[in-house]
């Protein structure tokens, strides 16, 4: 299978993180050496942020809810970008709003109730906790059809707004009235995930630029959607 573009995203923009991370820790380590101080507190060993993380990262939150004793417990987990299935004849808005559908958890899959101390059906959803400063949308386009044994392209439209305000956030949301601009759209051209290539649309001075491969084209001031 070809290299995947969204894979590739975020191996690049993990790596980038841990290399500025293990500079920072060597920078401190240097410092305290040369300070003579060897006895740091635990707190310093953490991972600190990068200015991936300030641009990229935002925070899901996990809630689930007991329906036997209405409690609602909930976990947040960080992320670089979002992944969301796509249907046919769908939008983005349609996306997000399944990824965060409330998904009821009964018979084998019932959720420990850790107040009840045992398990109970319980209603689980994802919202977004903490928006950030850029979205990185990925659209599930290669899925596994159990019938075929092997991946295949999901080339359903997905119909897009230049403008995204996210709407499946937490009460206690960060940045919760955030607007997003469409600046960039990665789209693979292929009949299967291991044919084709990819090409990038980017705007740029107000004008949407075409890059494929080492051709370059300058657009036009409205977005290509024939293209998408």
């Amino acid at each position: 299978m070809q290299q995947d573009a969204h894979e590739f995203l975020n191996y690049l923009l993990n790596t980038i993180a841990d290399i500025l991370q293990e500079e920072k820790k060597q920078e401190k380590q240097n410092g305290k050496l040369k300070n003579g101080n060897m006895n740091e507190p635990a707190e310093s060993n953490k991972a600190e942020l990068t200015w991936v993380h300030e641009i990229f990262q935002g925070t899901l939150t996990n809630e689930t809810r007991c329906l036997n004793c209405e409690t609602v417990s909930s976990k947040d987990e960080d992320f670089l970008d979002l992944s969301v299935d796509v249907e046919q004849n769908t939008s983005i808005t349609h996306c997000l709003r399944d990824f965060s559908n409330t998904e009821t958890l009964c018979s084998e899959q019932k959720y420990y109730c850790e107040t009840c101390c045992s398990k109970q059906e319980a209603q689980k959803r994802m919202r977004v906790k903490k928006l950030p400063m850029i979205l990185a949308l990925h659209l599930k386009r290669f899925k596994y059809m159990e019938q075929l044994h092997r991946y295949t392209k999901l080339s359903y439209r997905v119909v897009f707004p230049l403008e995204l305000r996210l709407f499946n956030t937490s009460s206690d949301a960060v940045n919760l009235d955030r607007m997003y601009d469409l600046v960039a759209v990665v789209v693979h051209c292929g009949s299967g995930p291991n044919r084709g290539h990819y090409i990038t649309i980017v705007k740029s001075h107000g004008f949407w630029l075409l890059f494929d491969d080492d051709i370059v084209e300058v657009g036009v001031r409205t977005f290509p959607m024939g293209l998408v």
